[in-house]
């Protein structure tokens, strides 16, 4: 039983490919079955009391990848949205797409509009997907826009900056988990993470679970955050 419970967790849902090309399926498979675990993995949080959970899901690089890969894990995050939608209204689960909103799909964008909408007014969970983000883009982003807005240099201060984030309004994350085996925070939420602790699971996601969940929490209610003190 962990007594320190994360308010807001980031997660890199990593080595849905790795994982089905060592199951011998092909790597869309690996796709399929990573976006049905973070299902999952956000009702693990809301039931141990997370109540922010910022999740990757495509980020900025993932452009670069083969026309085929990236129209399927377009339509993946479209079904992903709109197909549960009867869930995130039962379990009161908040919704919101960070990111490049403007270079996805038509449909996509309509589907993004549709969901965040319609769970504004849930509070159990807020759970933020990251779809065209990349933490290098949100950080010129805020600071395009505080151009644009005319705030003087002297004016500019870490709140400021936080408040014109694609994140703001959020409380800044606690805990950040990475599946995978890798080890790095590959250009995701950069500014916020500043404080975070990090914990990195050699688990493909696809065969994360609930009990490396409880794994990763009681690591997390063994650290002492001094921010710096």
């Amino acid at each position: 039983m962990t007594n320190k419970i994360p308010n807001h967790i980031v997660l890199f849902p990593d080595g849905n490919r790795r994982w089905a090309k060592q199951n011998g399926l092909k790597s869309l498979e690996g796709h399929k079955k990573g976006y049905e675990n973070l299902l999952d993995f956000s009702d693990w949080c809301r039931n141990k009391g997370v109540k922010v959970l910022t999740a990757f899901g495509f980020s900025t690089e993932n452009w670069n990848r083969s026309e085929e890969e990236v129209n399927y894990l377009m339509k993946l995050l479209e079904g992903c949205l709109v197909d549960n939608l009867g869930r995130y209204e039962k379990d009161g689960v908040r919704v919101r797409v960070i990111g490049q909103k403007e270079r996805l799909p038509k449909s996509l964008q309509e589907a993004i509009i549709k969901v965040e909408d319609l769970t504004k007014n849930n509070s159990n969970l807020f759970l933020n997907l990251a779809i065209s983000y990349g933490g290098k883009w949100d950080i010129l982003n805020a600071v395009k826009n505080i151009v644009k807005e005319g705030i003087s240099p002297g004016q500019i201060t870490e709140e400021v900056m936080e408040s014109h984030l694609s994140t703001a309004g959020l409380p800044s994350p606690d805990f950040i988990i990475r599946a995978g085996g890798e080890m790095r925070m590959s250009n995701f939420v950069l500014w916020q993470s500043a404080y975070a602790e990090l914990y990195f699971s050699p688990k493909y996601w696809p065969e994360f679970t609930e009990q490396d969940l409880d794994i990763a929490l009681t690591e997390f209610d063994k650290r002492t955050r001094r921010f710096g003190k």
